[in-house]
């Protein structure tokens, strides 16, 4: 009984460590992803580009709160502060939400109300196509690290990484029609709107009370 109770223990301590790595790969890559998005947007004066570049910028100050959540658990902290740490981290995360929601309405509405066409912009549609098979996978091991671990926040974060991957995608459906023909340059921003809603509900299940088991 003894052992099947330390095996347990181990389990959950290398999944803690696992979801640390991802959180912190994820951050790093963000870091990168957005300087990248930054300088490539500027230059071809992407609305898209930037917005992207921004949105990892949400995405790293998400990664980072949720990397302090991950630490104190593999260090062995209390279940106390776990619980008061998951609280506020997945509160945190859903704030990100609202603030990604937001910027994405009033950039996508910009761009097509002053019919902005940018240029096109081959570093952009790397970037996006990179991001698009990074992120998924990602993603996938982090549902799987919350899972095991019982972490809403690391499911939540989770979740935003497939929000990456959703605007990696418009953005590469947007800057590749752009590449095209420049007549459907708005298809970029009429893909980002539709990802909105379902922004705000992840945004709201942040706020949601844990219910009792």
């Amino acid at each position: 009984m003894q052992s099947g109770i330390s095996q347990n223990t181990h389990t959950d301590h290398d999944w803690a460590k696992i979801g640390y790595w991802l959180v912190f790969s994820t951050l790093i890559y963000n870091i990168f992803e957005g300087i990248i998005a930054l300088v490539a947007g500027g230059h071809a004066h992407s609305d898209a580009l930037i917005g992207f570049g921004l949105d990892s910028l949400i995405e790293t100050a998400a990664a980072g709160v949720l990397l302090w959540r991950v630490t104190i658990e593999a260090h062995g902290a209390p279940d106390d502060q776990i619980k008061k740490a998951e609280t506020a981290v997945h509160r945190f995360i859903g704030l990100t939400f609202f603030l990604l929601s937001a910027y994405i309405a009033f950039d996508a509405g910009s761009t097509i109300f002053q019919q902005h066409k940018p240029s096109s912009s081959p570093v952009g549609i790397g970037l996006a196509i990179a991001s698009l098979i990074i992120m998924p996978v990602l993603a996938t091991y982090k549902f799987r690290a919350a899972d095991h671990l019982g972490s809403r926040a690391l499911k939540a974060e989770a979740k935003e990484t497939l929000a990456c991957s959703y605007l990696s995608f418009t953005l590469l459906v947007g800057l590749g029609l752009n590449a095209l023909n420049n007549n459907l340059w708005w298809a970029d921003p009429a893909a980002a709107l539709l990802m909105i809603p379902w922004l705000i509900r992840e945004g709201m299940e942040g706020f949601e009370e844990e219910e009792p088991e």
